[in-house]
């Protein structure tokens, strides 16, 4: 069984991910902290790709920014994820705790943050010829974090190929169940907050009458 610090747990599991993730099981060796400081590496990498990243690849970005289409590609998808499956893989008998599916889907992640801010220092020095090694970065960081998170969902639940297959589409249906409702209660309490502060500016005015 390997002895590795919690770093090279994380690289092992993103080198090696058909037996990193089953190590990390049995080790017991995946920390929180780590997953927090992923998921918002990949908040400051979707900003860096939409804000800085050169104009021959990406088209200006708008002068008007705000952090909250960022914290929905990131935190709020993440999460919505990592409820999903944990919801699904509980129907399905799987060992995983969410805890659990945190940290190995978040290490999952790397590849892809990596590639991204790869991209965003290559759109600075390629050309758009060139743009053939920009597209490829991508869907190699992509394609990698894809395999990752099959390895990762497969590990922490023991499970076996085709039944990891219907997990992960049972958690793609939850996640849009979760942020569909998720959207809804936002609504609700929206038009609730409005009708309370009209009720509230209409006291005030009733009083100052």
């Amino acid at each position: 069984m390997l002895d590795l610090t919690q770093p090279q747990f994380v690289k092992h599991a993103v080198f090696h991910p058909f037996e990193g993730f089953e190590d990390l099981r049995w080790k017991k060796a995946g920390k929180l902290s780590y997953s927090v400081l992923i998921v918002f590496a990949l908040f400051v990498a979707l900003i860096a790709y939409d804000r800085w990243c050169g104009f021959q690849f990406r088209p200006l970005p708008d002068s008007m920014f705000s952090v909250v289409p960022y914290i929905m590609r990131s935190v709020v998808y993440f999460l919505a994820w990592v409820l999903g499956n944990w919801s699904v893989c509980t129907l399905l008998d799987g060992e995983g705790t969410m805890k659990n599916i945190c940290i190995y889907s978040s290490y999952a992640l790397i590849p892809y943050i990596v590639s991204t801010f790869v991209n965003v220092v290559l759109s600075h020095i390629l050309i758009r010829d060139e743009g053939v090694f920009f597209t490829s970065v991508y869907y190699i960081g992509l394609i990698w974090t894809g395999m990752l998170l099959f390895s990762a969902i497969k590990a922490v639940h023991q499970y076996t190929f085709t039944k990891t297959v219907i997990a992960i589409v049972l958690t793609l249906i939850a996640m849009l169940i979760i942020l569909f409702l998720a959207v809804l209660m936002l609504s609700l309490f929206q038009k609730v907050y409005v009708f309370i502060y009209s009720i509230y500016t209409e006291i005030l005015y009733r009083v100052r009458v």
